[in-house]
């Protein structure tokens, strides 16, 4: 057993600034580095005071960086075991399905990229939800054809597609992992029978969603006993979580999607008596994971590669980056109102694009290559020749040999989501991003002790307009577009970033903030995941309260944009592989970059 990281509880709170070890037969203390850092500061104070320690974490044979130190703990043993990267990743999730069950867990979906340092590859696995066979284009319409509000869609079955998140993790198993199977479990099994600390953010999300999660019975039992939210710092147990993950441990993901396990979430999808769903027993046994082509581009001596559809997140930070390194940022710099001006714009322009182009590219043609052009992204950049924002923006007419007659789609996407950064001692490199969509998911909490996602709610809830499909329409076994941005950014042929975080559709923008500040601005891992955010997807530009960025405020307004201050729940989590392993994690969770 590995040895047992002692958390010092200050009135009831969970606080990482120190670390102890109890003496056990598994890992000596030395060969941990820890993040060092408090998850219970108030946001605006704890964000403040995380941004003065600008020193990542270092370590030279592996690093992990998760949402929550639990879950990070749990992939370091692997690690230090000599797992790979996936071994740790399979350790890692099944703990944040846990002890962040808000976010992400064996009810969800997830996009995995991995690096193959041996056979010197890329692979991307979509794990992503699908729609059942019987959903109809009008499920999420009212009486008189108008979209049904969108919390009245979220909670029940109505919302859940087929889970993929256990397929994927045995499917990268297989591929990948070295460690026994059922040594990745431990971990997990141990928490969820003998009790895990209840984080202040999943205290908060609670307390955030307890009209929604009244809603379901099974549901409030476990968040709210006795009708007491449960508080950061005690101790919760999850004995059906336990009993699910040991027979996952024994059975493989084949549980999921045949046999008890499966009739327990059919019977929870179909059961619910305000908002049933359609998902069957076909669904589920007939869910496959998917190898996707990688999506890759160049920027500056930088190879930046991401997910493809259906997720929206490399292709659409791809025409960012090509747009805007037309422009010498670095020159101008971080504090540099021109420099958000050409970032917001070109973040706008390629959103458009999003709208319009981007879904499951087995049921629609997406021009992924037409959007990527060099000639076609230069004339998009010509917009940004200006001093003042774009008044409208529209989108573009890529090259493509298929018939594009699309109308634009305003489908919601909520932050929630979780994010997986890890690097082993073998070279070998993963990022994953995760997710039950948004908090909570559809609320619908199974017997066997996880909660289902609301992916449906990622579609367009209308199939046409204009007289036009939403590409994003949905369709059965289609897949909802998503944002999420698992990104490993390569330069001379090897891997340097890996890079994710939550956060809905603002992903992008995080994910793309980062990789301007450490290829542009020379920030460290630390600086990057900490830095204040600026995101501008459909106009406004919203910037980060009570941060440096009140200070570009008045001179965007100037150049024409509508300004807003607001918070952000980003949770970047970040690897740089150079000499060293660095890795840090985003002040504004609670996550924790552990290396050895």
């Amino acid at each position: 057993m590995i040895q047992k990281i002692i958390i010092s509880l200050l009135t009831l709170n969970v606080t990482l600034s120190a670390f102890a070890y109890q003496k056990s037969d598994g890992v000596k203390p030395e060969n941990f580095v820890i993040e060092n850092k408090n998850i219970n500061e108030p946001y605006l104070s704890g964000l403040k005071k995380l941004r003065q320690k600008e020193l990542p974490v270092t370590a030279n044979n592996w690093m992990v960086v998760t949402a929550n130190p639990q879950a990070s703990k749990a992939a370091a043993k692997i690690l230090d075991q000599g797992g790979t990267a996936v071994d740790a990743m399979v350790a890692a999730q099944i703990v944040l399905g846990l002890v962040e069950p808000e976010s992400s867990g064996l009810g969800g979906g997830a996009f995995l990229l991995y690096y193959d340092n041996n056979k010197k590859t890329l692979t991307s696995l979509d794990g992503r939800e699908t729609a059942p066979s019987k959903v109809t284009a009008s499920m999420f319409l009212d009486d008189k054809g108008n979209p049904i509000s969108f919390m009245d869609a979220v909670v029940g079955g109505r919302s859940v597609g087929v889970p993929g998140t256990p397929a994927l993790l045995e499917d990268a198993y297989t591929r990948w992992g070295k460690i026994s199977w059922p040594l990745l479990f431990e971990e997990g099994i141990r928490l969820a029978d003998y009790g895990f600390i209840v984080s202040q953010k999943l205290s908060s999300s609670v307390k955030k969603q307890l009209s929604s999660i009244k809603k379901v019975a099974r549901t409030k039992d476990y968040f709210i006993p006795n009708n007491l939210p449960i508080k950061s710092g005690q101790m919760l147990s999850n004995a059906a979580y336990a009993e699910t993950i040991r027979k996952f441990s024994k059975y493989g993901a084949e549980i999921f999607y045949s046999g008890e396990i499966a009739d327990d979430i059919i019977a929870t999808v179909q059961g619910h008596n305000q908002n049933p769903g359609v998902l069957s027993k076909n669904d589920l046994s007939s869910y496959k994971v998917k190898e996707r082509e990688p999506v890759c581009a160049f920027y500056r001596d930088h190879k930046v590669c991401g997910m493809g559809p259906p997720s929206s997140g490399a292709l659409t930070i791809s025409q960012i980056l090509g747009m805007i390194e037309n422009f010498d940022l670095s020159e101008l710099g971080r504090n540099n109102p021109e420099s958000w001006r050409i970032i917001g714009d070109a973040s706008r322009l390629a959103f458009a694009d999003r709208s319009l182009y981007m879904a499951d590219s087995d049921f629609v043609s997406v021009p992924i290559e037409g959007l990527l052009d060099k000639k076609y992204i230069k004339n998009r950049a010509k917009q940004l020749e200006r001093k003042m924002s774009i008044p409208v923006i529209n989108p573009g007419r890529p090259n493509t040999k298929s018939s594009l007659t699309y109308s634009q789609d305003i489908s919601i996407e909520f932050p929630s989501t979780s994010h997986i950064s890890i690097v082993d001692t073998y070279g070998n490199a993963l990022s994953m991003t995760t997710t039950i969509e948004s908090a909570f998911g559809s609320r619908l909490m199974t017997k066997s002790g996880f909660l289902l996602n609301n992916e449906l709610t990622d579609f367009s809830f209308v199939s046409h307009s204009d007289g036009k499909v939403i590409a994003n329409r949905i369709e059965p076994g289609k897949r909802p577009r998503s944002s999420m941005s698992p990104t490993i950014i390569f330069q001379k042929n090897k891997p340097i970033y890996i890079i994710g975080s939550p956060g809905g559709s603002n992903i992008i923008g995080y994910v793309l903030s980062a990789i301007i500040a450490l290829i542009d601005w020379d920030m460290n891992v630390r600086q990057a995941v900490s830095a204040p955010h600026a995101i501008n997807k459909f106009g406004t530009y919203n910037l980060e309260k009570n941060t440096t960025m009140i200070n570009i405020k008045k001179p965007l307004e100037k150049m024409g944009y509508k300004v807003e201050l607001s918070k952000f729940f980003s949770g970047l989590n970040i690897i740089k592989i150079k000499g060293n392993i660095s890795g840090a994690s985003d002040p504004r969770r609670e996550g924790v970059a552990i290396g050895g």
